[in-house]
């Protein structure tokens, strides 16, 4: 599901990067903005799962509930960390030419950052209360996203405003509303963890219907008429958005494990190689995409040059992912292997000495 979420991702900067500009108000072009508008949803969301998968299994293994908080938080911590680190190395290339605002752009990682710490909050209450108080927390941020969009943030030092609220412009994650699919992940994922094998089957199932019921109420109240808010934009700030793409997400989780379960038949795959890596290609193929690099491609390229582009940087992708994966598992065999013979057969006569002086004595 990972791996799925970064060929989306990968393909929509693509085309926006190099798609020529008279290009981008046809069909092809903006389906693929669209399309990848699923990225940073199923991110937040995945990343949700594997945090209430962290809490779970340490509460399993009777970790107290501040213990299960600091380890929370310092993940959340890491995370925000890496989000400026990312930053910089965007920013360093195209010094000392480059804007100090690319330094503190508000990007997914940030959002991430700051949604899990908020998040890491939940995690002293049991398994039940956890995903309760998830839910809650994810329908409470995306119902007040229009509210906070609309404050009067005049005089609020602009990376605060960007971290917590929709600021101009796009290729912004606020925490409102963005943070929320951090909330849903949290409650899916340890309901999913709590789920006996025999019966992950039937959850899946239930998955499918929840999808689509999300998927459609939400898509029905936001044809309505009316509104309580009194102002809010669907694309930015919407609740409705953010239920709709839950919606996708859940299917797309039943989807990926009748994939993983019943077709796939085993042995390598280059989509789970993206998604076991997921860091990696992401910060690599930002680098690639937007730097100087690629420069004599930017915005230069018909629909299909763009579609070979985006067939290209996959592929690359997944090599980058595979190669560290192989040295990765290099590592970890060299760090495990035996030690040389000569080694080995100096540890007896060490002991036999000590046994010998102990003996004397």
């Amino acid at each position: 599901m990972r791996g799925l979420a970064v060929v989306v991702m990968i393909q929509c900067h693509v085309f926006n990067s190099f798609t020529r500009l008279d290009l981008r108000e046809g069909a092809p072009y903006m389906f693929s903005q669209f399309i990848g508008g699923m990225a940073a949803p199923l991110f937040l969301f995945m990343a949700g799962i594997t945090t209430a998968f962290q809490m779970e299994s340490m509460e399993r293994r009777g970790a107290s509930g501040l213990d299960r908080l600091w380890a929370a938080l310092r993940r959340a911590g890491y995370i925000w960390g890496i989000a400026f680190v990312f930053r910089f190395t965007n920013w360093a290339p195209q010094w000392p030419n480059g804007s100090v605002q690319e330094l503190t752009k508000v990007d997914i990682l940030n959002c991430m950052g700051l949604g899990l710490a908020v998040f890491a909050a939940v995690a002293p209450l049991g398994s039940k209360a956890r995903a309760r108080a998830a839910l809650l927390g994810g329908l409470a941020v995306a119902g007040f996203a229009p509210i906070v969009a609309n404050l009067d943030w005049s005089g609020v030092p602009q990376l605060i405003h960007e971290h917590l609220a929709p600021g101009q412009g796009r290729g912004r994650f606020a925490f409102f509303p963005c943070a929320s699919y951090l909330g849903f992940g949290i409650a899916a994922g340890t309901a999913l963890k709590r789920t006996a094998a025999d019966r992950l089957e039937r959850f899946m199932q239930w998955c499918v219907p929840i999808g689509f019921a999300l998927i459609y109420s939400a898509r029905y109240f936001a044809e309505l008429p009316f509104s309580i808010y009194e102002k809010a934009s669907f694309w930015s700030d919407s609740p409705a958005l953010i239920l709709i793409r839950v919606g996708i997400a859940v299917l797309i989780l039943a989807g990926a494990y009748v994939w993983t379960e019943h077709c796939f038949a085993g042995g390598w795959s280059w989509m789970g190689t993206l998604g076991k890596c997921s860091l990696l290609t992401y910060w690599v193929h930002v680098v690639l995409v937007y730097g100087a690099i690629t420069w004599p491609l930017k915005r230069a390229l018909t629909i299909p040059q763009a579609a070979l582009a985006t067939a290209l940087m996959t592929a690359a992708m997944v090599g980058l992912a595979e190669g560290k994966l192989r040295w990765v598992s290099w590592r970890a065999k060299k760090n495990s292997a035996p030690p040389p013979p000569q080694a080995r057969a100096s540890a007896p006569a060490v002991d036999q000495a000590g046994a010998d002086s102990l003996s004397s004595r």
